[in-house]
Parts: structure tokens; sequence; C-alpha cells
């Protein structure tokens, strides 16, 4: 198990990282090889899990490969992709298996391959405190250390909407479904969710035999149908890093604006999940004739929900078709597709007066740093957490190791090379501006500076 060989009698550090999923381990990935600079990355689990509630075997990832720890930021670094499976042996047999998308488990098995190679990633130690004199004083279960920087990145947490019953046995959140599946056979299940979650959660359960199928299976989304994500060439360009900060710059109302507008383009479900629902309903209805296997309201809210985990639950839905009227659906379990939160971060509290807030997300600069009223020079970076001032890419892989990339510069005090722009032209030019020559990429935002360690 990979430990951080800081000796203990020199508890400081240059960064110390709270929390450790694909967005700090995407950073302590790319940091790694800067001995220099000391770091250590806490996580409270004893080892590395991703989602491991949702690892549905089939289920697969919607994003590219390449959209790793490390590789669009720094493709020859030693905790890519490529390099698992290269270190693992299995590279041509991965090209030969020629998957038309990665399945999740397997990524989630390069993660935790990268987590254990890292010797500045310490499992099994929780923050509990995060304090201020003149550095950060970082209180875990096992000691006190002092730091310049800290990057956050404790990831999200499932949410259950006022109407779950989170006490129930058999309600739960489909990020326990894996844990929560084995006693559905017979039953009335209902999915509420129409993103790629409620639809895997769905797929799995209309593909059983046996014991283990339910007598019925309803899946119920307030979109107004079960819609496929949109993987276009061009809305794929939300997902690079000029829009990113094109967004950034935004007001408020127009950044709401878009992530409420464009959110199939992160949010909807695979059109190969979608394939492989239609025809299993295709196969119960017209091959096996069974009738009463499936029941599919889209455009419905649950309102409501009564009854006891011995009774069965009766889910009352508004359709907007009918204001004021309300249908019935009965399950016997209820699996909650509803999303996620950013994770508790009360180890800030301490600190909770200092900090500037944009809404519920604490308000950052153009380099992922919480704006607060402490010394320039101590910087408080959030991952995943932004999604109200980065965009909808930034709970995403896709720009996962462009930003730690940017964190890293500020942190070494240096200046990445730019890709490419979009071909789009994102922002508006007033007509005295001179037109940028075709393919200059834009300078960072943020001017690096020479970190004091490297003095």
């Amino acid at each position: 198990m990979a430990r951080n060989a800081t000796a203990p009698h020199d508890p400081h550090y240059h960064c110390v990282g709270i929390g450790v999923g694909p967005a700090n381990l995407s950073l302590a990935s790319l940091l790694h090889g800067h001995r220099g600079m000391r770091k250590v990355f806490f996580e409270k689990e004893a080892d590395f899990g991703w989602h491991e509630g949702q690892q549905i075997p089939g289920a697969s990832l919607q994003v590219s490969l390449f959209k790793d720890l490390v590789t669009l930021a720094e493709p020859t670094n030693p905790f890519s992709f490529l390099a698992y499976l290269h270190d693992q042996g299995k590279i041509y047999h991965f090209l030969n298996a020629q998957f038309d998308a990665l399945p999740r488990q397997e990524f989630r098995n390069y993660l935790r391959w990268a987590s254990r190679r890292n010797p500045d990633i310490a499992f099994g130690e929780e923050v509990r405190s995060v304090g201020f004199d003149t550095e950060f004083v970082v209180r875990t279960n096992r000691r006190t250390v002092r730091a310049e920087n800290l990057a956050v990145g404790v990831g999200t947490r499932p949410w259950l909407p006022p109407q779950a019953t989170a006490s129930a046995r058999t309600q739960f959140h489909v990020g326990d479904f894996v844990h929560r599946d084995g006693d559905l056979g017979g039953k009335r299940v209902c999915v509420v969710g129409g993103g790629q979650s409620g639809a895997e959660a769905v797929l799995d359960l209309l593909s059983r035999t046996g014991s283990r199928m339910p007598r019925r299976v309803t899946w119920v989304s307030r979109r107004a149908n079960y819609f496929p994500i949109d993987d276009s060439p061009f809305t794929n360009d939300f997902f690079m890093p000029c829009h990113s900060e094109h967004f950034f710059r935004q007001d408020r109302p127009v950044r709401e604006a878009f992530n409420r507008d464009m959110i199939l383009s992160s949010d909807g479900i695979s059109e190969s999940t979608l394939r492989e629902i239609y025809q299993q309903l295709y196969v119960l209805r017209f091959v096996q004739g069974a009738t009463d296997r499936f029941a599919l309201y889209p455009n419905r809210s649950v309102e409501a929900v009564a009854g006891t985990d011995a009774q069965g639950w009766e889910l009352s839905l508004a359709h907007p078709d009918r204001p004021g009227r309300r249908e019935l659906a009965d399950a016997d379990v209820v699996v909650w597709a509803t999303g996620f939160r950013p994770a508790d971060m009360s180890f800030l509290d301490p600190l909770a007066d200092r900090l500037e807030r944009e809404g519920e997300e604490l308000r950052v600069d153009d380099g992922y740093a919480v704006r607060w009223d402490g010394p320039s020079d101590r910087r408080i970076f959030v991952q995943n957490a932004t999604r109200g001032q980065r965009g909808l890419a930034d709970p995403n892989l896709s720009l996962n190791a462009y930003r730690s990339r940017r964190i890293a510069d500020r942190l070494l005090g240096t200046r990445s090379d730019e890709q490419q722009p979009s071909f789009i032209a994102w922002s508006a030019k007033t007509a005295s501006r001179v037109a940028a020559p075709a393919g200059t990429a834009p300078a960072p935002a943020t001017a690096a500076a020479e970190p004091s360690w490297a003095a």
C-alpha cells in the first residue's frame, strides 16, 4: 500500500491534498516527478475506490481513454492509461479487444494502480480540520502537519430528494446499487432518474433471468424522453480548455442558463445503452411474451412517496399534461438515480468566514484557487466543486488533467504550453480588435509566480 515517505519529524509541506479521487490523483500524478516539492495527499479510505457501488458489469465510460489522469496534460507521464496497460503486460490484448468504449471497471483498476504506485498518497488518514496562522494547519486522525498550499478534491456524495426515505431499507441511491441489488428477484423495482446511472440500473434489471429477475421494472424520469448524450464533435468543444476559460468569464446568469440548457452534453445516456435497453424491451414483450415486466414513465416528477418497507411504496407522479392530477406507481424497491452533489468540506469550517462563496460553491479565481482574505501565496485549490463557475466539464473526466496541470503550474511556478484553440470563436470580438493569427493559442490566464520552495 502506498504511504507518504516524508519523515514524521518534519511535518511541513508545500502542498497537502485532501481526498484522493480522480481529481487529486491526477494532481498527485503530475507532481510525482518533482522531488524537490514536499507533498502529501490524505485519503480517509483504506484503499482507492471509485463509484464502487455503480461498478455494474458491462458499464462503460462515456469519455475517451485519453481522458485519463495525465495524458491530455503530459502524454509522457508514467501514470497514463497506456503506461498502466504496458505495466500489466496486456497492451496488445487491449488493442485486440477493440472496445467501443472503455469498461468502467477497467478504468477503476487503472486508477487504483496509479494510486498504489504513488508514495505521496497516505491512505486511511482523514483530515478533521484546517486552521491557519502563517500557514495552513491540517489536523488528521493521526497527526498535525503544516502546508503552504492545499488541494481539496473530496469528490461528490449521493443526493436524495426530499421525497425519498433515506432510512428505508428498500429505498437507496443508485450509487449503492451493486451493494444492494442482491435481493430484487421477484420484486417490483422503480428506478427514478433519466441519466446514464439510471439507464444502467434499468438495463441490468431488465437483463436478469431466473431467481434474480424482478417482477416488474418501472423507469421514471422528469425528462420528456430518455435522451442520448450529445457526443457530437462541436458539442465536445464544450470540454476543451478554451471553452472552460470562456465560460469562467461569463456573468453568473449566463453560466446558469448554459448549464441548464446544455445538460445533455454531459448527462445524457450513451446510445449503446439506450439501444440495449430497447432491444431488451423488444425481446421481453414480443419474443418472450412478458407483457407486464416493465413500465416506462418519462416526463413525470415524483411528488411524494408513501408506504413502508414491509408493505411497499406508492409513488405519486405528476405529468405536465395533467396539472393537478396524479398518477400512481407501485414498487417494493425504489432506486434513486438522482445525481450527486459536492461532498462535505466541514474540515474548512475554521476558515469559513474568510472564504468567499458564490451560491453554494466556494468562489475561485481563474486558476482554481479559492478567493479569501489570507496571503496571496497561501492558496486553497478546489477540484470538482465549481460546476457553476467552470461549467458542465468541471465534474467530468474531460478536463481533469487540464485543471490539475493549471494547479500544478501555480504550485511549481511554471507555465505549460497551451493547446490550439477551438475552431469556434466563443467570445464576441469588438469591431476595432485585430484578430489573432489563425492557430494562435491564448496565454494562460494566470501568470505563474516562482514558488517559495524553489528558491
